[in-house]
Parts: structure tokens; sequence; C-alpha cells
């Protein structure tokens, strides 16, 4: 279930970035966030907007064959924790995220709660990255069982 709704997720979520009122919804996002606002100067609005919908499409896809090709799981799974450390990270420099009337943090307000929903993201592609790699070494015979049928 944990890998059928995160390719659900990259899949909505990569639908929407091919409009211009999602890429409009993603500048404070994108220019707050220190590991992604590389892109604007990159790509512009617009193509930094394209850039995440194809590569969220992409991490989608591998996710969904991960179903059948582990490492191809694998390697959706990172790209998914690279997506989601890239969105955590933007929480402590999203200006007016915590309400001074309530005391700061933890009142969440703006558009952190939004980005709160990655931290659960965040861990759901750990975890699938370490099932694709304990499921992945679980089809590789050991060396000690390879090196036994080749002696045979």
């Amino acid at each position: 279930m944990l890998r059928t709704s995160m390719v659900i997720i990259f899949a909505f979520f990569g639908y929407q970035k091919w409009f211009d009122y999602e890429a409009q919804i993603l500048i404070p996002y994108i220019s707050n966030g220190p590991l992604i606002a590389w892109m604007y100067p990159v790509f512009g609005i617009r193509g930094a907007s394209t850039f995440l919908g194809v590569t969220e499409w992409t991490i989608g896809l591998l996710l969904l064959a991960g179903f059948w090709h582990r490492t191809l799981g694998a390697v959706g799974a990172l790209g998914s924790i690279a997506t989601f450390v890239g969105t955590v990270t933007i929480i402590p420099f999203m200006p007016h995220g915590w309400a001074e009337s309530a005391g700061g943090f933890p009142a969440m307000v703006g558009n952190v709660p939004f980005l709160m929903k990655d931290v659960v993201l965040l861990a759901v592609s750990v975890h699938l990255f370490r099932q694709d790699l304990a499921a992945r070494h679980q089809l590789e015979p050991d060396d000690a069982t390879q090196d036994q049928r080749d002696t045979k």
C-alpha cells in the first residue's frame, strides 16, 4: 500500500507541475528552499515547474517498476528521498511559517503545515528504499552458496 500510495502521489503532484497555476504556487517554496533555489536561475519559473513534473513522474514510474524489479524500485526510492529532503529543508527557511501570536515555533502557519506532510513521505521513502534493498539481496544468492554451486 505504501508503494502504491507513493506512485499515486508522484503521479498527481507531477501532473500539476505542467500548469502555470502550479508554477506560480511553487514560487515561495522554491525561492526559500536551500537545496532547490538553484532551479529558478537555471530553468526559470515555468521551466523549474516542468523539471519537477518530469522528475516526479520519473520517480513515480521507478517506484511502480519496483513491484517487479527491486533495483528500479530502489532507484525510485532514492529519488523520492532526495525529493523530500529537498522539501523538508524548506521548512526552517519559510518566511512567516510560525505564528508569532502563539509564541512562534511549533505553531505552524502559512505554507509550513503543507510541507510537514513531507516528513512522513520522507520516512516512507526511506522504508521503501530499505525494503527494496532487502528484497534485492534476498533474491541474489550469497557468495558462499554461489561458490558451492560452481564447484559441483
